[in-house]
């Protein structure tokens, strides 16, 4: 098993249309951020998609996509070369990743992993914490300014904002306790009652 340092993560989201009665909830956004200890921050994608379906009024209060965003914007699979790009021999970083590996289905039988959720390692590493949603970790940790800078004029529920925020999460979880140097196996495997006694 590679080091954490010697590994190189690619953060996705997704932001959707939003679930409605009879029908499947489709995508709407798509961001991608890379990032590595040794490198930091690296290339960042993001761009809307063609949905095919009306937004969700409560989809559109949280993101904020509307119609209008969406027109001419391409279809999933049409940006599958660069999807691949940019996610093939990177290990996938998420915060809940169930909807993103759900939207990545779209291409059956890709490569595409192992996946790391921040949101599992956030409850390894914080259990006592009230709330480990994204926005909650960030703003306890500290980091919404360093984000804020990074990403001028986005917000959290921004494709590109989530995913570049997971990687500073990650980024702050590694440096606190210290994980830099040790097995990836670490992250693909958080165990609770271990990590418990790394907390410092």
């Amino acid at each position: 098993m590679p080091l954490i340092s010697e590994s190189s993560f690619a953060a996705i989201d997704f932001e959707s249309a939003g679930a409605a009665r009879g029908r499947t909830d489709v995508p709407v956004q798509i961001a991608i951020a890379h990032w590595s200890p040794t490198e930091s921050f690296g290339r960042d994608f993001v761009s809307f998609l063609h949905a095919g379906q009306s937004i969700t009024w409560s989809a559109q209060k949280v993101h904020g996509i509307t119609p209008d965003d969406l027109e001419d914007a391409p279809t999933l699979l049409s940006l599958w070369p660069e999807v691949k790009g940019l996610l093939l021999g990177r290990i996938l970083v998420a915060h809940g990743h169930g909807t993103e590996k759900r939207f990545l289905r779209a291409f059956p039988g890709h490569p595409f992993g192992p996946w790391i959720d921040t949101l599992l390692l956030a409850r390894a590493a914080w259990p006592d914490l009230a709330e480990h949603s994204l926005g909650a970790l960030c703003e306890r940790f500290g980091l919404v300014a360093s984000i804020d800078e990074r990403l001028p004029g986005r917000r959290f529920h921004d494709a590109l904002y989530d995913s570049v925020a997971s990687l500073f999460l990650l980024e702050h979880l590694l440096r606190e306790l210290d994980f830099s140097g040790k097995s990836l196996d670490l992250l693909l495997r958080p165990d609770l009652s271990a990590w418990s006694r790394l907390r410092p």
